[in-house]
């Protein structure tokens, strides 16, 4: 049986890919910061440890010795007011645990980190693809950047692939995070909410075609050594998600702008192409938002 290793499994991306992994016969451990209330899928094993600790994610690789890794852990929320906590999962994380597996005996197959859109930050040039340098606005998009470079130090050593999702969403996502706060206000019938810029846009996914995709890159020997965009190729503003959600729900709200939550530095506007991605795994079923809504919604 494959073995895989996903770090970061109890959180939201973690939970769908190791179900989706676990169903498609994958031996699934996870690698959480905290042991979870309830098993995430029946067939995972976890294993408990710091990223910042090199001695505990050595001992962890060394004892699962993983045919795959997928490496989500990471602080992904970009208003997170801690910094340094930040850099060190991140960044120092993602050394240890590359250097953790660069000293198996056994190579893994495939090892897929999970970066982001957000190294690209403010830049303007239409359709975001992956040769566009990394121009990132924010603490969150620095660290990402870093972690490529880290990655960059094990190219010879690993079978790297990263990944830099623009943003997606779904079912048990945080509600620090716009769509989860929105669909939350609505089905509680709130009558008003507060956000942010209402001007910016983003390129939203459904996070059942993220993971999707990350399965079959760990699938295609060719992923290795590469760089893929994981987006929809269409960007929403956010006046367009308040208008969906308040017309699948028949609930309208009073929208008011907090400054508290208008973040500096904002990115206005991302929108990625899948094209290369698409190339190498073939055509990816991408959900339409109002789907994911709805979906998000009869929860």
């Amino acid at each position: 049986m494959t073995r895989t290793l996903v770090t970061g499994a109890a959180g939201f991306t973690g939970r769908y890919l190791t179900s989706l992994l676990a169903g498609r016969g994958h031996e699934v451990h996870g690698l959480v910061h905290h042991a979870p209330d309830a098993p995430i899928v029946d067939s995972s094993a976890m294993h408990v440890a710091d990223l910042a600790d090199h001695r505990a994610i050595a001992d962890v690789v060394a004892k699962v010795r993983p045919d795959h890794v997928v490496h989500l852990a990471a602080i992904t929320f970009v208003g997170h007011d801690d910094i340094e906590e930040m850099y060190r999962a991140n960044v120092v994380g993602t050394r240890h645990l590359l250097e953790a597996l660069s000293r198996l005996d056994a190579t893994p197959t495939s090892v897929l980190l999970a970066s982001s859109a957000n190294i690209y930050g403010n830049a303007r040039g239409g359709v975001l693809d992956e040769t566009m340098r990394p121009a990132p606005a924010n603490d969150y998009g620095v660290s990402k950047v870093a972690a490529e470079y880290v990655a960059q130090l094990y190219a010879s050593k690993l079978p790297l692939t990263i990944v830099r999702p623009f943003n997606y969403t779904g079912r048990h996502q945080s509600e620090t995070f716009l769509i989860p706060k929105i669909v939350a206000h609505a089905r509680r019938r709130a009558p008003v909410i507060e956000l942010g810029n209402l001007d910016v846009a983003r390129d939203f996914s459904d996070v059942r075609s993220v993971v999707e995709a990350y399965a079959r890159l760990l699938e295609t020997p060719q992923a290795a050594g590469e760089t893929f965009n994981i987006c929809s190729g269409r960007a929403v503003s956010l006046r367009e998600i308040i208008d969906m959600v308040s017309a699948i729900s028949g609930h309208q709200f009073d929208v008011r702008t907090n400054p508290a939550l208008v973040r500096a530095n904002e990115v206005r506007i991302l929108l990625g192409s899948a094209n290369k991605l698409e190339s190498v795994i073939g055509d990816l079923r991408r959900i339409p938002l109002e789907e994911t809504l709805q979906w998000m919604l009869d929860a």
